[in-house]
This record gives C-alpha cells, sequence and structure tokens, in this order.
C-alpha cells in the first residue's frame, strides 16, 4: 500500500485560519460564546468533578480560553501518545503559558506500546484498520479510560461540521462506554465562527493549522489537506472515510 500524497506547498497560508471579521461574524461569535460559556457553567453546577479532554485543536483552544475566561473550575487534560508533531508539543507550552495553568498529560502503558511494536512493527497501523486502530486503543482509548475514571462528565471539543461521522452531533449524550456524561458545548459551532473567536481574543493554537492541517492526531497518521478536501481528509487518509475515527468517541452498540 503507498501511502505517499501530494499536498499543497505547507509553507502556504491557510486561508480558512483568517476569516474576515464581518460584523455579522463577529455577533454569531460573540452570541455563541455567551451560551457556551452559559452551558459550561451550568455543567460545573451539575456535574462538580467534571472534566475537559483538550485534543489540542482548534476547538479545543476556543474552550481552554472561554474556560480560562469564566475562571471556571474545570480540570484540563490532554493525551500525550508518544508520536504527536512537535508543534503540538509547543502549543502545549504556549498555553501553559498564556493561561498560567498546567495541563494534566496522560501517557499509554509503556508495556502496550512496546508489544504493540515488537510484534507488529513501528508503523504497522498502516497496513490495516484493525491494526490502526489497535494502536489507537493503546495510545489514546486507555489513557482516556484512566483520565476520566471517577469523573461526573467530560467535555470534548467536538463539533457536528467536522466529519460525517459526527453530523448529528448533541450538546449532551450519555457515554455508555465510559458510563458518564459527555458534554459537546461546541457542537453547532462552525469552523469560521472558531478562527474568528481564535483571532479576536488571540488564542494560541497549532501552528499546522496555518500549514492546511484543520484536524491534527499523531504526526505519522495525519496530512495537509488540499483546498476543498473534507476537514478530516488529512486523518488517516489510506482509509474509507466513513470509519475515521480512533475510539475515543465511537458510541457502544448497545443492542447487538
Amino acid at each position: 500500500m503507498s501511502i505517499e500524497v501530494s499536498i499543497i506547498n505547507n509553507k502556504a497560508s491557510n486561508p480558512a485560519t483568517l476569516p474576515t471579521l464581518t460584523e455579522e461574524l463577529r455577533q454569531s461569535i460573540l452570541r455563541k460564546t455567551e451560551k457556551t460559556s452559559l452551558f459550561l457553567k451550568q455543567a460545573v453546577v451539575e456535574f462538580p468533578n467534571v472534566t475537559f479532554a483538550n485534543s489540542l485543536g482548534a476547538e479545543d483552544m476556543v474552550l481552554t480560553d472561554i474556560i480560562s475566561r469564566g475562571s471556571l473550575p474545570i480540570e484540563i487534560f490532554s493525551l500525550d501518545t508518544g508520536r504527536l508533531p512537535k508543534e503540538t508539543y509547543d502549543l502545549i507550552t504556549e498555553a501553559e503559558s498564556h493561561y498560567q495553568k498546567k495541563f494534566k498529560i496522560y501517557f499509554p502503558n509503556f508495556e502496550k506500546v512496546e508489544d504493540y511494536v515488537n510484534t507488529n512493527g513501528i508503523n504497522a497501523f498502516y497496513q490495516s484498520t484493525d491494526l490502526r486502530k489497535a494502536c489507537c486503543f493503546i495510545r489514546k482509548v486507555e489513557p482516556l479510560t484512566r483520565a476520566l475514571a471517577s469523573k461526573q462528565a467530560w467535555i470534548t471539543g467536538m463539533r457536528a461540521e467536522q466529519s460525517k461521522t459526527r453530523s448529528d452531533l448533541p450538546f449532551r449524550e450519555y457515554d455508555s462506554s465510559n458510563k458518564l456524561e459527555k458534554l459537546n458545548p461546541l457542537s453547532d459551532w462552525t469552523e469560521k465562527e472558531i478562527w474568528g473567536y481564535i483571532r479576536i481574543h488571540s488564542v494560541p493554537y497549532n501552528k499546522l493549522h496555518d500549514e492546511f492541517y484543520p484536524s491534527i492526531g499523531c504526526a505519522p497518521c495525519t496530512r495537509a489537506i488540499a483546498m476543498g478536501e473534507d476537514i478530516r481528509a488529512g486523518r488517516w487518509w489510506w482509509e474509507d472515510e466513513n470509519g475515521k475515527e480512533c475510539g475515543l468517541h465511537v458510541k457502544q452498540n448497545l443492542n447487538p
């Protein structure tokens, strides 16, 4: 299987990250910011032991900013898979300095990583969807399970517009896999509103976004996209687009 792909010169400036800040867009961002802030405040009241899974994407940085501006008592954590791009680590450092807040970092179980690599190969995830999902489970799903243990609810930066698998994303749902409430306060935000907020408030963000990386995961599994491609086309691009999830947000089938 070939994994090579032709992409845009990734030194070009991505216009999606620089939306024109019209008055209409500003007002839309203001309304949704107030709505999101209220949603988060209510979440803290209902679920005092709530946590925010910050994947360090543009959406997650918007939520981090809203949480910080509201001085909301919400824990923020991230998953370090061990194969993140340098730019993602740079963002963690920048964001912690900017917000004067440490993110809690969870790592995969090193024995499971060693076993996977020694059994299958360092880049075995390119060989089949099953091997890719097994890698995601070790590096993402299992650490997430530990991060959510004893929590009442968790917050994500997911948006309905992001992909076909998220098109019906509710603001609130029960996470049957982790057995707690899952909150998606940015479900109805558009990409333009996300980037408008980032520009208005000078929010730190991953610089790979400027190089046509709208969705960023592990370095070997993320590429830049061409103009007009789906915003998640650069994630696991060698697989069928209908199954492009790492397992963090896959709903458990309760009716086998």
